[in-house]
């Protein structure tokens, strides 16, 4: 019976062989299509990054495709994460301040009061109190990301707006 060596990319050797024949032109490709704006070397390294952190499920052949699409992404989240800011800066710019700065002074103090609040929460309930109520998530989705129960998600944005309501006397 022939002993059967099944080639993973966990193996050091092939690991640096994928790298040292695709990384180059992984990163040439992202300049042609995207330009250097979106820092496409740190983009290339990430989608090797990933690739190693998924040696065991990624088979040597698929390696390649694996770490184009990674780095694609990865610009490609970069480019919608650019578009958001830049729509986000010129809302900015159209918003002209009418109010009182007796009425900004307390909404900076408040702002402040509540990120001291939900700065001392445990992290666990920062975390779903912050995916409900700043995300908009619903329960279940914050349950499905968290890996945790919908009723785990309810006593955490419960024991956060209690803590709150109790500690800091905000109504939330």
């Amino acid at each position: 019976m022939k002993n059967i060596v099944i080639k993973t990319v966990c193996e050091e050797k092939l690991y640096k062989k994928i790298f040292y024949n695709h990384a180059k032109n992984i990163h040439s490709f992202l300049c042609y299509k995207f330009g250097l704006k979106y820092a496409v070397e740190d983009k290339v390294q990430e989608a090797f990054i990933k690739l190693w952190e998924n040696c065991k499920k990624i088979p040597p052949e698929k390696a390649k495709s694996y770490v184009y699409k990674v780095a694609t992404n990865l610009v490609l989240n970069e480019i919608n994460h650019q578009k958001v800011k830049l729509k986000y800066n010129s809302l900015k710019k159209e918003n002209i301040n009418y109010e009182s700065p007796e009425f900004v002074f307390e909404t900076n103090e408040f702002s402040k009061k509540i990120q001291s609040a939900i700065s001392n929460l445990t992290e666990a309930q920062r975390v779903a109190f912050l995916l409900n109520r700043v995300d908009g998530k619903k329960h279940k989705e914050i349950a499905e990301i968290l890996s945790i129960s919908t009723k785990a998600v309810e006593k955490r944005i419960y024991g956060a707006i209690k803590s709150i309501k109790k500690n800091y006397k905000i109504k939330v």
